[in-house]
């Protein structure tokens, strides 16, 4: 890191020690973070993109590259995350770094248990981070790390009980309370996506078959399109028409955009989706009863095609209907970036320390400083 590379103080247990007892800390010490520069990276798996956010949630500049081959070994990963925050810190003063990982995170937010994209199984990623970098680091899952920028920057502003759900490939989801994001005993709260909502359904690359994710995702609008283009349905001939008979052509953004400009099958798929979105939003409300639900990821560009069903669904599958307080259903505001922006302001938690030292380093050269010039002046006297 240009700016801090002759800096040799270890990273080891002592920052390891503080960043275990940063959950507990996070409503009362986000208010006090020092205002400075970090770095947040979001891990995907297409894309790796990192950037420079200030205390506000500000992007001062982004970077972005395709994710390593999940076939390749975790430590390409990790140069790649290593190389981004390196040219990042060319241009700009960082004092810490934060990772979202499309992964399921350890409770110590240390180690990536599994991620489903990548080569990383039980791997010390905050760990092997620190240890190239010289400030502190932090690892949480993306979708944790989305939901906290929602709750301080974004549609989640002023909730107090608040769950994300984030639409792309998959679906994954985030639990935020009183202003913690609350991770489970084992740091993998949140995994929405495999709760089973049609016992023997489609078959899920979790393992498990009827998952909701399969019914309500990127993957699931694609699939339904596919096999209905497939089959040559007189529905698909717009989409069929717009590929060229290439089926497996066919993409989400494709689908959405055709839905927005009247393609009835797109617009039905789109529906289908967010029927099935409103029914899981139901049951997550039946047990975490949060005042709002923030809808990110990919597939919720489709806007009010998507969450104008989830929300009539909602209300017709919500427990105790017309006898309870219903949950607002928005959509995310700060869009793709939301899980960068998120790790960057999780990690200002965890630069004081980092702050602290530096400081110490400073006032010791320069005491050493008034020291050389006291004993030259000194000499030049005599």
């Amino acid at each position: 890191m240009s700016t801090y590379r002759d800096l040799t103080a270890p990273i080891g247990s002592r920052r390891a020690t503080a960043l275990r007892t940063v959950g507990t800390r996070e409503r009362r010490s986000h208010l006090t973070a020092p205002r400075v520069p970090t770095v947040g990276i979001d891990i995907g798996g297409t894309k790796v993109m990192a950037g420079v956010v200030d205390a506000d949630g500000n992007i001062l500049e982004r970077v972005r590259t395709e994710t390593p081959d999940k076939s390749k070994s975790p430590k390409v990963v990790e140069d790649t995350i290593v190389e981004l925050v390196l040219d990042l810190s060319d241009r700009h003063d960082v004092h810490a770094v934060g990772i979202g990982a499309a992964g399921w995170v350890d409770a110590d937010r240390n180690r990536v248990l599994f991620a489903p994209h990548l080569s990383w199984r039980n791997e010390p990623l905050r760990d092997r981070i620190s240890g190239r970098l010289s400030v502190p680091v932090l690892v949480d899952n993306d979708a944790n790390t989305a939901a906290w920028a929602e709750w301080r920057f974004g549609a989640g502003r002023g909730e107090d009980h608040l769950v994300m759900i984030t639409l792309g490939t998959g679906i994954g989801g985030a639990i935020l309370q009183d202003g913690q994001v609350k991770r489970g005993k084992y740091g993998v709260a949140g995994e929405f996506g495999h709760m089973q909502v049609v016992p023997g359904g489609h078959r899920c690359p979790c393992g498990n078959r009827g998952c909701w994710e399969q019914y309500s995702s990127g993957n699931a609008l694609v699939r339904e399109a596919r096999e209905l283009a497939a089959a040559d349905s007189p529905v698909a001939y717009g989409i069929i028409e717009h590929v060229k008979g290439q089926v497996s052509d066919i993409t989400g953004p494709m689908i959405t955009e055709l839905a927005r400009e009247g393609d009835a099958m797109c617009v039905e798929l789109l529906q289908d989706i967010g029927q099935w979105l409103g029914v899981g939003i139901a049951n997550l409300a039946a047990a975490l009863d949060p005042s709002c639900f923030v809808i990110g990821g990919g597939v919720s560009a489709a806007d009010d095609l998507l969450i104008g069903p989830a929300r009539d669904a909602f209300k017709r599958h919500l427990t105790g209907r017309g006898y309870r307080p219903e949950a607002r259903i928005v959509r995310a505001q700060l869009g793709p970036e939301a899980g960068m922006v998120g790790a960057a302001d999780l990690a200002r938690l965890v630069a004081r320390r980092f702050r602290r030292a530096k400081r110490r380093r400073v006032e010791r050269y320069e005491r050493y400083e008034r020291y050389v010039e006291a004993r030259r002046s000194a000499r030049e006297a005599l």
